[in-house]
């Protein structure tokens, strides 16, 4: 964009330093760049004229040419207010002004024809209108105006000085009249803009404000929508592509006797089509001498940790060592079980490094990782610190990676001198609109089939008042030697009440259940590590029948007994946390439930979201609804680098427009993957201004 547009906000006539500053604390608008990119949030049509006859409950603002009937003052002091009544030919309508009387009652005549515009409230059933604005009208004038009105979000403050929704408006005009199609030069490529149509860029800004039609509007949203969502893919598809092209990885070049051995003889269940193509896909990056990053998707129970362990074995095989992260200890130590147990026969070393590994053990670790006869390390953030040091780390594999933030991920690849490939697993289905977005520099893998065997868990919602029923049924599933989980919500801002609502709940669950026949384990934020770990242990190891909690189970404890998860509250759950919590069961041979227990008030959202939990266990379906409810900002494993704050663009509303962005990017860079080209040149010029000025203005 031109000089002009990074010219300080308080320099355009109007604004001034204290009204600057102002804008810039309370809407971010530094430049005048930043004004032209503050988009009205509606428009009103200002070329239509109706009825007072078609005034309903549901009309918002409207526009109508009346005749003044009569007027007066009523009322004291504060309570002072001027009354008007107008007529069509259709009836009648009051307009109300509580302030500027004397002024008011200057421009009113009686039997004098008005425009008169405002919003429309309701008193005592009928239609009026305070505070509208007011026109005269001559005899033979066109009704209405020629132009749609664009309305702007302001503050409180801004408005107190005098920075209203229309003075944002007068200011956005004064602009605009300010600039030409120099200022705002084009920065897609001719050939975009034939093939998806589109107006140029110094239009659609002028027609995203001042419109004079509800089409010329739309184009140039449309303009302004696909810019942004093209640009992000371009962003993510040159850095993927620079990755490929020119990070330096490891080597796996062969499948050598540890990969056949375990995969032929002790695997312990049959592969799926979708872990097999994984695999394979894994096998291909690992070979090319490029670094691998690779997302590995797949809902709970599809098998990701088998996948895991092939890729370790692979790395093994070719000289290299393995090293697996996970985000909390109990995490780490059940990958830890379960690897070492899957290894145990083909005699590979596998060892646990955590914040309360002794200090003996610690040492030998950090030996063995050095000498390299450690193979493989699993651990939690305790494994990033310096001291950890590898002799040929192969690859990194990171569990339910939005747990660990880049910085974190970086620290791992140093402890190389060609960086290790590296593997994040999680096990939060992300949609596949927020995966093209949030995570389009790494290379993505679905598994998209559950292994055979598993049974679909039935889910049922039932409200507070079944509650003793709920509680029968959990009974029988005891008798029949099964194990359950009792789920409450935690939520920070209530957190007192919560913990109030689980203890109540405990003891409730406890008259149920009495000691010595049941046996009840207690989890919860407040208890010490060393109590947590305990009840866990206990109920993993079925001492006690029954384990309720806060969601600290949410991730990845595995009890294949449990065959029950009760959720209580579950109107407080969103989407993605319900669904991994009825993931803590169905992990067994036996027939699994999730009851969600909820009250009988539910909010729209609320039912939405359990009428989901009980229509479909498919994590994919389940998070794109998520991501339809709660949008993009909130969703787990988003990154939080503001790549998802599209001014305009919303990746769920606009996925045609997404997919479409993606396509064009990515043929774009086939072509030209360094945007060299004449046509592309302004592109890259784009690209660069982006990415490399600093905004002076914007550090302050």
């Amino acid at each position: 964009m031109s000089h002009i547009l990074s010219s300080p906000i308080e320099y355009l006539k109007g604004v001034g330093p204290h009204r600057g500053d102002l804008l810039k604390k309370e809407l971010n608008i530094f430049t005048f760049g930043d004004l032209l990119e503050h988009y009205p949030y509606r428009h009103i049509d200002r070329t239509k004229v109706n009825l007072i006859s078609e005034i309903t409950a549901q009309t918002d603002f409207v526009q109508i040419a009346v005749v003044m009937v009569n007027f007066s003052i009523t009322g004291q002091k504060a309570g002072k207010r001027l009354i008007a009544e107008v007529k069509d030919k259709t009836g009648f309508l009051e307009l109300t002004w509580f302030q500027g009387l004397s002024w008011v009652e200057k421009i009113l005549e009686t039997g004098q024809s008005y425009l008169v515009y405002g919003r429309v409230t309701f008193f005592n059933g009928k239609p009026q209108m305070v505070h509208p604005e007011l026109e005269l009208l001559s005899p033979n004038q066109p009704l209405g105006k020629n132009f749609l009105e664009p309305v702007y979000s302001t503050t409180e403050k801004l408005k107190a000085r005098g920075l209203g929704g229309r003075q944002i408006g007068k200011l956005t005009q004064l602009l605009m009249g300010m600039l030409h199609e120099k200022d705002i030069s084009e920065n897609l490529p001719v050939a975009v803009l034939k093939q998806m149509n589109l107006v140029s860029r110094f239009k659609a800004y002028r027609q995203i404000h001042f419109p004079q039609t509800a089409e010329e509007y739309n184009e140039a949203v449309k303009r302004l929508k696909f810019e942004e969502l093209f640009i992000a893919q371009l962003r993510m598809n040159l850095l993927r592509s620079q990755r490929h092209r020119f990070s330096k990885g490891v080597v796996f070049d062969k499948v050598g006797d540890l990969f056949n051995d375990f995969y032929q003889n002790h695997l312990p269940f049959q592969l799926t089509g979708a872990q097999k193509r994984v695999i394979k896909e894994i096998r291909n990056d690992t070979a090319k001498g490029k670094q691998m990053n690779r997302l590995l998707q797949g809902d709970v129970g599809s098998g990701k940790t088998i996948v895991a362990v092939l890729i370790m074995l692979l790395a093994i095989d070719n000289d290299y060592q393995a090293c697996l992260m996970a985000p909390t200890e109990i995490l780490a130590q059940q990958h830890f079980k379960t690897i070492s147990n899957s290894l145990a026969k083909i005699n590979v070393p596998v060892k646990l490094l955590t914040g309360s590994t002794k200090t003996a053990e610690r040492k030998k670790i950090l030996n063995e990782l050095q000498e390299g006869t450690l193979k493989i390390l699993i651990g939690t953030h305790a494994v990033i610190e310096d001291v950890v040091q590898f002799k040929n780390l192969g690859i990194v594999i990171i569990d339910e990676q939005h747990r660990f933030g880049v910085a974190q991920r970086a620290k791992l690849w140093q402890k190389a001198s060609i960086p290790p490939h590296v593997l994040v697993m999680t096990a939060t289905p992300i949609p596949r609109t927020l995966a093209m977005t949030a995570y389009g520099d790494l290379d993505y893998s679905v598994i998209d089939e559950l292994p055979p065997g598993r049974q679909p868990i039935a889910t049922v919602h039932r409200y507070e008042t079944h509650r003793s029923k709920v509680m029968d049924f959990i009974r029988a599933e005891i008798d029949k030697g099964r194990q359950i989980y009792i789920v409450f919500p935690l939520i920070e801002e209530s957190a007192k009440m919560d913990y109030e609502n689980l203890m109540k709940g405990y003891e409730n669950v406890k008259a149920y259940f009495p000691e010595p026949k049941y046996w009840i384990s207690m989890v919860h934020g407040r208890q010490p590590a060393e109590q947590k770990e305990l009840n866990m242990k206990r109920f993993v190891e079925h001492d006690t029948q029954i384990l309720v909690s806060t969601t600290v189970i949410e991730v990845g404890v595995d009890v294949p007994n449990a065959s029950v998860m009760v959720i209580e509250s579950a109107e407080k759950f969103g989407l993605s946390q319900l669904h991994q919590l009825r993931g803590r069961v169905g992990r067994g041979a036996e027939k699994s439930y999730c009851i969600l227990l909820s009250g009988s008030k539910l909010g729209n959202d609320a039912r939405e979201r359990i009428k989901t939990m009980t229509a479909t266990s498919n994590g994919f379906e389940i998070a794109e609804k998520d991501l339809e409810l709660r949008g993009p900002g909130d969703i787990q494993g988003t990154r939080q680098s503001g790549e998802l704050n599209f001014k305009l663009a919303s990746i769920v509303q606009d996925r045609p427009i997404l997919e479409l962005a993606r396509n064009v990017a990515a043929k774009l860079l086939e072509e030209d993957p360094d945007l060299v080209s004449a046509d592309n040149l302004q592109l890259k010029q784009f690209l660069h201004q982006q990415t490399g000025a600093v905004m002076w203005s914007k550090i302050s």
